[in-house]
């Protein structure tokens, strides 16, 4: 095995184009569980994301018409879920693992006439002599726009929950529906918001998936990236910048396996291709010794009765 054919520039910069769908995902995850829902759809979404997207950027020749359309996409695929949840009050994890299903069998079927074609992905951004500089200009200044709109989305959603009204109404509602009922706040609507929210994070993490990183359409090319972002919000104690460091974290290891193949690792390819899962299994279990709860909200996954 040769480790020296692995960049440490390469591997960095890489990891952050690995982690994006996920860090969208599950940023969009977080806001809709600070708002005590629970869905666990998140991969049907993300696969709809990336099939409505990849159609819509393959019709009209525009990669950025193909994130609109995968944003919106995905938050109809979750306002479905909200419906469902919110207003017929179904049970959220049984409707969540529908829609999961239902998200993959659709974008099959949507996607089965798309399955030869490309198209042309985003460009890098140019910093000029920003971009030119030893490790840093790679590591930080060469990457596409979408990299830079989820981190920005990190900050944006850390400020939101921390510092605003609307945030506070929000965690209140997943903190204990029922007192934020009593104040006089609308708890499924601000249920249903966080939930659209959800979806069109989901989606547009999806679509970064078939619009620049392949970028092409692959039935089933979400590998399980839903399931990676539930357990992140999980890992990262619902906070937003602890999901950031997770996608990293996650990414990262998605990243290394791949360089180890290529450099002639001698261990299974079956187990290298399994190690971010394994990782996430092992991270799961180890934050369940912390105890119950481990900072989530009250009353997530609770179903709101507005006569109680």
């Amino acid at each position: 095995m040769d480790l020296t054919s692995i960049s440490p520039t390469l591997l960095i910069a890489s990891l952050m184009v690995a982690a994006t769908p996920i860090l969208l995902a599950a940023l969009g995850e977080l806001v809709v569980e600070k708002a005590g829902v629970l869905n666990l759809g998140v991969e049907g979404m993300m696969i709809m994301g990336a099939a409505i997207g990849f159609i819509a950027a393959v019709e009209s020749s525009s990669v950025w018409l193909g994130f609109g359309a995968a944003i919106v996409g995905g938050a109809v695929m979750a306002l479905l879920f909200g419906v469902l949840t919110q207003i017929l009050l179904s049970n959220q994890v049984a409707t969540g693992l529908a829609l999961t299903l239902f998200g993959l069998g659709l974008a099959s079927l949507l996607g089965q006439s798309y399955a030869q074609m490309k198209v042309d992905g985003l460009a890098r951004l140019d910093f000029g002599p920003l971009s030119d500089l030893p490790f840093f200009g790679r590591v930080l200044f060469g990457h596409d726009p979408m990299v830079y709109v989820s981190l920005a989305l990190v900050a944006a959603t850390w400020a939101f929950l921390r510092f605003t009204r609307a945030g506070l109404i929000l965690r209140a509602v997943g903190e204990s529906h029922n007192a934020a009922h009593a104040l006089g706040y609308h708890v499924v609507r601000v249920r249903l918001l966080a939930i659209a929210f959800g979806g069109a994070c989901a989606g547009l993490g999806g679509a970064y998936l078939s619009l620049v990183r392949v970028p092409q359409w692959t039935e089933g090319m979400t590998a399980g990236a839903g399931w990676i972002a539930l357990a992140l919000v999980v890992f990262a104690s619902w906070k937003p910048e602890r999901v950031l460091l997770g996608a990293y974290l996650f990414g990262g290891i998605t990243v290394l396996q791949l360089n180890l193949q290529t450099a002639g690792a001698r261990i299974p390819v079956e187990l290298l291709s399994a190690a971010p899962y394994l990782v996430t299994i092992l991270v799961l279990v180890l934050i369940s010794r912390r105890g119950r709860g481990g900072g989530a909200p009250a009353d997530l996954g609770r179903s709101f009765h507005a006569s109680s």
